[in-house]
């Protein structure tokens, strides 16, 4: 994803949105549909081009199609995606249980398997389309406010006047810093190797696998654009004790062969990238004119595929707010969504990761006899769609 020539910083905005990822985006979309001055602010000098994210669930696909009624949004986002409809747990090629999201009471009863870069380009696109766009690069090196409003200052001395800013610059956050907000929980001692793989996968691209085993979680999930022959291309996340900085194609494939023998045979690495996950919630959301969404609110495992729906239906929420003048009501709608889903997230990623022979045991016997009673089975769908958050 590109953007223009750098745009010229105005003195003042009503809301001034540091970073453009999904989040901040979702916000300006909202904001701009909402005819509320903002300007949105990002470091980069062009939005990243690599997948990260990559699944957009059903709450979110709703909330697109309540920022464009006419439903282009959506059909630009889904045009770019595979849906899948079936979310199922392994241990190692052993299936244990299946969620399935084809009867949810949705519109979009499927996770849509589409890289963050074109979440990204889709959101930049109905932006542009309402006049708005984004401010590249500045970084936003301090924030002050009063009772009138806040100032950011640029890392070159520049300043922005709003009424209110939004830190929208994920976990280590400039904005939350300046608010002197606490970032409470800890980090996994495991780190996690993400990589887009060219795959030969057994269970096929119908399906996102999330695998158990001794050695640690991985999701193995489907993704668009395959140029790779009669390989098809998949994102690979899998916990490690101590990865590499830069995971190689032979790193990723001992992995597989450990982890799902048999199954898998990868065929070309396309990017890869180490990470540490934290599981961390913002002890509140606002301080005075500072506000916080996204991942600068909260952080987790990317069990389940949550972040970024998070944080897009977060600037969502927050526009609205915005707009209707009950910031206080953001916070106290969507934190307890943040505490949720990282507590979620969280027993997903050690029930998985779990290195008792008898803890394993019990785990493979009970998820087999739970996930054949549909009413279970559809709680769990509904959780991970995110359909209990509206």
């Amino acid at each position: 994803m590109t953007s223009t020539a750098a745009l010229p910083l105005p003195a003042r905005t009503e809301v001034a949105i540091v970073g453009a990822g999904p989040t901040g985006l979702a916000l300006a979309v909202t904001l701009a549909g909402a005819g509320i001055d903002f300007v949105l602010l990002d470091r980069q000098a062009e939005g990243c081009n690599t997948s990260r994210a990559a699944v957009v669930h059903a709450r979110t696909l709703e909330v697109l199609d309540e920022l464009d009624p006419s439903g282009a949004l959506t059909a630009d986002l889904v045009g770019h995606g595979v849906p899948v409809s079936r979310f199922r747990i392994r241990d190692g090629a052993r299936p244990l249980a299946a969620v399935d999201f084809d009867r949810l009471p949705t519109a979009h009863p499927y996770a849509l398997m589409v890289p963050q870069y074109e979440t990204e380009a889709v959101l930049l696109r109905r932006l542009r389309a309402l006049g708005g766009d984004v401010h590249r690069p500045y970084e936003v090196a301090g924030v002050t406010q009063d009772a009138d409003g806040a100032t950011l200052t640029t890392a070159t001395g520049e300043t922005l006047r709003a009424a209110h800013v939004i830190g929208a610059d994920g976990m280590h956050s400039t904005v939350r810093t300046a608010a002197g907000i606490a970032f409470e929980g800890s980090a996994y001692e495991e780190s996690f190797v993400l990589a887009d793989v060219g795959l030969d996968w057994a269970p096929g691209p119908r399906e996102v696998s999330l695998v158990f085993g001794a050695a640690g979680l991985m999701v193995v999930a489907p993704l668009p654009g395959s140029t790779l022959g009669a390989s098809g291309r998949y994102r690979i996340v899998a916990t490690v004790a101590e990865a590499p900085a830069e995971p190689d194609l032979a790193f990723v494939r001992r992995l597989l062969d450990e982890r799902v023998p048999g199954q898998a045979a990868v065929r070309e690495l396309i990017w890869s990238s180490r990470f540490r996950i934290h599981h961390r919630v913002a002890e509140r959301y606002r301080a005075g004119r500072l506000l916080l969404a996204g991942d600068a609110a909260h952080v987790h495992s990317p069990a389940g595929g949550q972040g970024m729906n998070t944080g897009i239906q977060d600037g969502y929420a927050l526009g609205r707010a915005l707009a209707g003048g009950d910031l206080d009501g953001y916070e106290a709608a969507r934190r307890p969504v943040a505490l949720r889903v990282v507590a979620l997230t969280d027993r997903m990623t050690r029930v998985a990761t779990t290195r008792n022979r008898a803890l394993r045991a019990v785990r493979n016997t009970l998820l087999p006899a739970l996930a054949g009673i549909p009413a279970l089975r559809t709680r769990l769908a509904t959780e991970l769609a995110e359909l209990n958050y509206r």
